[in-house]
């Protein structure tokens, strides 16, 4: 129990004394890149889809009776 007692102490200690918080303007920054690069990923992932279901649908079209 000690031990448990002892994690959480030092777990409490370090996120108050220990940990450097961003101010406004590097959150407003980091939030506009996470989101410009969550829109990037989405285009690329969509772009790859679109084209691997034109493939397979050229593929199909070549095999159907």
């Amino acid at each position: 129990m000690y031990k448990i007692t002892t994690y959480f102490r030092e777990s409490y200690k370090e996120l108050m004394e220990k940990v450097s918080w961003p101010g406004w303007n590097q959150l407003q920054q980091s939030t506009v890149i996470v989101l410009v690069a969550t829109l990037v990923v989405t285009i690329v992932v969509w772009l790859m889809d679109l084209v691997s279901s034109s493939i397979l649908n050229l593929i199909y079209s070549l095999f159907k009776r």
